[in-house]
């Protein structure tokens, strides 16, 4: 069966076109790219520490830095639902409830922390630099994706609205990590056993007190979610091209010289 390419292409289709190129690509795009970077540092340290080991430990750094680069894909692509404007309600809301739901495996490499013991003959301070590019990658591309996703809640109902959003991001984020490192709860679980996950989840919370430890892990690591969060925000809207503000002088100070 052939399919003929319609050339030109179609009022509506170059209508797309146009708005995806007026788009504002490049500071996506730099931050893609810089992210892209990161990550092949990390990739190349594994491969480092695997020749000179002899051994395939931390094989799975990659596979969760893969799967913390899923969720600021689907925060680009809701963004870009957003920007295209009507008749793409259906496509947005895909991209948002996949972004809340793989969003955890983001921060879920700092929990690969607990992978740390020495290992000969790579130094364990090899090892520490090895995880910690993982997961501070894996942070970069949480926050990016949630400050994409918080820019959409603050352009339809406010900044107050787009701050409690990302912090019940973090907080449900938290609880995440919490099923996926304890529970051994998987994103997809949500899709192909959602059943068993809510009755696992619902036990918990009709019986709170012997898992309170777990309560407290994901309470905790919320807060070191959006207070690591907050710091970024306030950093990246610093801008170092500024003047620094001049200091009053006293009054009884004499006027600088000329």
């Amino acid at each position: 069966m052939n399919t003929k390419i319609e050339w030109p292409p179609s009022p509506n289709v170059r209508r797309v076109l146009d708005e995806l190129i007026a788009l504002p690509w490049q500071p996506v795009l730099v931050t893609l790219l810089v992210l892209c970077g990161a990550s092949a540092v990390g990739v190349v340290l594994l491969l480092a520490r695997m020749k000179v080991s002899g051994s395939p430990n931390f094989r799975f750094l990659p596979w969760n830095l893969l799967l913390a680069w899923l969720p600021l894909f689907f925060a680009v692509g809701a963004w870009f639902c957003h920007r295209l404007g009507r008749g793409r309600t259906w496509a947005f809301a895909g991209c948002a409830v996949a972004w809340l739901l793989f969003f955890p495996n983001a921060p879920y490499i700092v929990t690969d922390l607990v992978h740390l013991r020495p290992r000969a003959p790579v130094p364990m301070w090899y090892d520490i630099i090895l995880i910690l590019t993982f997961a501070f990658t894996g942070l970069l591309l949480g926050f990016f994706s949630l400050r994409l996703m918080q820019h959409l809640v603050a352009h339809r109902w406010g900044w107050v609205a787009g701050w409690a959003f990302a912090g019940l991001a973090a907080g449900l984020a938290g609880f995440g990590v919490f099923l996926g490192r304890f529970l051994r709860w998987n994103s997809w679980d949500a899709l192909l056993q959602p059943w068993a996950l809510l009755g696992d989840i619902a036990q918990r919370l009709a019986n709170p007190w012997p898992h309170k430890h777990g309560f407290l892990f994901a309470a905790l690591f919320a807060v070191f979610l959006f207070s690591a969060y907050t710091l970024l925000c306030v950093v990246t809207y610093w801008n170092p091209r500024a003047p620094l503000p001049a200091f009053r002088a006293d009054p009884g100070s004499p006027p600088p010289a000329a």
